[in-house]
């Protein structure tokens, strides 16, 4: 199973999204109950994309994450296309929409 790059600064974040065409960031918090039980859901769907490349933020680590990409809460779901956040998804996600979200973006990016 595929799993999560940690991010441990801003400039790694920068560098992440700039460095792959599709980059998905996973922003959590240790002591969040939906962050635990949502993050192996997300490593399942990510399976289906090999593409997408993977990181992680625990925002205790990375306090200025939050102003940063303006999160109020957490989880945070983002991907980002050629450097530009196109999917935002926050707290609750229906794994099945975004799972169709993710289908329309990864058939137009890389037309499997």
């Amino acid at each position: 199973m595929r799993e999560f790059k940690e991010m441990k600064s801003i400039d790694d974040i920068e560098s992440f999204i700039n460095k792959h065409t599709l980059a998905f960031l996973y922003i959590t918090r240790p002591n969040c109950s939906v962050c635990h039980g949502l993050k192996p859901q997300v490593l399942q769907l990510m399976e289906k994309y090999p593409e997408i490349q993977l990181g992680s933020i625990d925002t205790l680590e990375v306090e200025e994450v939050a102003g940063y990409f303006s999160i109020f809460t957490v989880p945070v779901l983002l991907l980002f296309v050629e450097g530009k956040e196109y999917v935002r998804e926050a707290r609750i996600v229906h794994m099945d929409l975004y799972e169709e979200k993710l289908d329309n973006i990864y058939e137009n990016v890389v037309g499997s």
